[in-house]
């Protein structure tokens, strides 16, 4: 009996050890799964393209659904298209009622970001855009101080009024753009259905504006390239810096893709609402860092607008963390905020 009951105890000894072993493997075995299949959709919108990630543990694609969204997105808000809520503003009536859901947010906070710049992003800029070439029209017009200066008596964000029902001209001839924030905007409704979706790990990005929310394939946070603005022209890498996102969104602001040379100058996208002429000066590209995608590409926009400097108290004043590629006497340099230095990957 003595005997049997040491083999009782070693039996169960022995049982616990290779449960709790057992139960050790199985914990760490489901450390090292990932977090859901990786589902991958791109295709084209807002004339870009887009690229969306996300983890899935039944592996569902959501591309038609998203394609819809966008597509009901652009109805609304794209000046490229004649039939769209914007454009039947801008070029028809001095007043609508919306019809998608995504007219009064961009509106609400385009006026925040316009008061918080002191009017260097403003949506009114249409008529400035459209001189300039950069507009649907794509008519690339000489400077000419006179139509100018009449053209600037338009630009004004106090000459909207507007509600969550509808829009109206306080002047005659306001028209509005949302190109510096409607991309940012829709990826943040992109976030927002992919959420419904009880989606939480997915990086989103239309046309380099991107918002990554919890963790990739590889169980870490998302790694984001910011384009080098130089590269076309100079050369070099491609990229100018690669972050890590950790449940935020980034947009980036500049003038090295959109721009024309005529008569040997050269006329970027960028215009400043107060003088209605394209912006001169040493800011290559801004990158805005904030907890949605619509914020930061107002704001980057609003930075490219005013500079370097201003850009830096800016982002201060409201509590962003910017990147800045500027040209200083010839060489490129850049300007990182304290709070994010150490996303950046070395």
């Amino acid at each position: 009996m003595k005997y049997d009951k040491k083999n009782i105890i070693y039996s169960a000894v022995l049982i616990v050890v290779i449960m709790s072993f057992w139960f050790y493997r199985n914990n760490k075995a489901t450390e090292k799964q990932p977090l859901g299949n990786l589902v991958v959709v791109n295709g084209e919108t807002m004339g870009t393209t887009y690229t969306i990630k996300y983890l899935d543990e039944k592996g569902r694609n959501f591309k038609s659904e998203i394609d819809a969204i966008l597509i009901n997105f652009s109805q609304c808000l794209s000046t490229y298209i004649p039939d769209s809520e914007i454009s039947t503003f801008n070029n028809k009536t001095n007043a609508i009622y919306f019809k998608q859901p995504y007219f009064y947010p961009v509106l609400k906070r385009s006026r925040e970001v316009f008061e918080a710049s002191e009017g260097a992003f403003d949506p009114t800029v249409m008529p400035l855009v459209r001189f300039w070439g950069f507009g649907p029209d794509k008519n690339e017009k000489m400077s000419k101080k006179i139509e100018i200066d009449s053209l600037v008596r338009f630009v004004g964000f106090q000459f909207l009024s507007f509600d969550e029902l509808g829009l109206k001209k306080l002047k005659k001839n306001v028209q509005i753009d949302f190109n510096a924030i409607a991309q940012g905007y829709g990826v943040d409704v992109i976030g927002d259905f992919l959420k419904s979706k009880n989606i939480q790990n997915m990086m989103v990005e239309i046309g380099g504006e991107v918002l990554c929310k919890g963790k990739n394939e590889e169980g870490k946070i998302w790694s984001i390239g910011i384009e080098n603005p130089q590269f076309e022209e100079k050369g070099g890498s491609e990229v100018q810096a690669i972050v890590q996102m950790d449940n935020k969104a980034l947009a980036t602001s500049g003038n090295y893709r959109k721009f024309y040379v005529k008569d040997g100058k050269k006329y970027a996208h960028t215009i400043d609402p107060k003088t209605g002429y394209p912006v001169q000066h040493s800011l290559l590209s801004a990158t805005v860092f904030a907890p949605d995608a619509m914020t930061a590409d107002a704001y980057a926009t609003a930075m490219m607008v005013i500079g370097k400097e201003k850009a830096i108290e800016l982002a201060k004043k409201q509590n962003l963390e910017i990147f800045l590629v500027f040209d200083e006497n010839g060489q490129t340099q850049t300007y990182v905020s304290e709070s994010i230095k150490n996303a950046f990957v070395k």
